[in-house]
This record gives structure tokens, sequence and C-alpha cells, in this order.
């Protein structure tokens, strides 16, 4: 089964930015929403950002006004611009969308490591 494959994690110190960038398993234009989440490790996994094919946009509270999620129609990706970062959004970052969460379908992730 195809996935999404993510990118552009890595190491940065806190105050500092990354861009994550998501090649989507599917057509762009075949999903009504993309999603990125986050999991710490020993926490559950968490919604960290949306953007619905109509252009709408919503965010976590500990995100807003921070990262930025965007889309490429051309390219099919996604992407999450970060910046501010803090310690704890030290995880790792899986992009979806609606097919991709129906059929429980994620990619292997970008780890992104923000020190203090």
């Amino acid at each position: 089964q195809v996935q999404p494959v993510e990118s552009g994690g890595g190491l940065v110190q806190a105050g500092e930015s990354l861009r994550l960038s998501c090649l989507l398993s599917g057509s762009i234009y075949t999903v009504n929403a993309m999603y990125w989440y986050r999991q710490a490790p020993g926490k559950q996994r968490e919604l960290v950002a949306l953007l619905t094919s109509g252009g709408s946009t919503n965010y976590a509270d500990f995100v807003k006004g921070r990262f930025t999620i965007s889309r490429d129609n051309a390219n099919n990706r996604v992407y999450l611009q970060m910046d501010s970062l803090k310690p704890d959004d030290t995880a790792v970052y899986f992009c979806s969308t609606d097919r991709d969460l129906r059929g429980n379908v994620w990619g292997q992730g970008t780890q992104v490591t923000v020190s203090s």
C-alpha cells in the first residue's frame, strides 16, 4: 500500500526553524483534508495542523502563530513551516489525509529534535 513520505526533520536549537515536506500517497486532488500529526516519546499521536481542500486551516493551540501548513498541488506535496521551535516540539512528525486516516495508512514520519 502506498504511504506518504515525510522529510525535512532534523536537530535544531530552540528558536530556530524547520520546513517539513510530505509527498502524499495519492493525488492531492482526491482528498478533502490534509494533516500533520506528531508523536513524542511516551505520548499519543496528536494533531498539529490541518488544511482542507478549500483552503481552510486549523492549528493546535500549542503551535498557533508558530507553524504554517501549506500545499503544492503541482507536486502533490504538503508542507509544515515550523518557526520559533521549542524543546516541547520534539517528536516524530507524520502527514496524513482523510483518505489515509480511513485506511489507517501512515508513513515513517520525520524526526524533529529541538535542543534548549
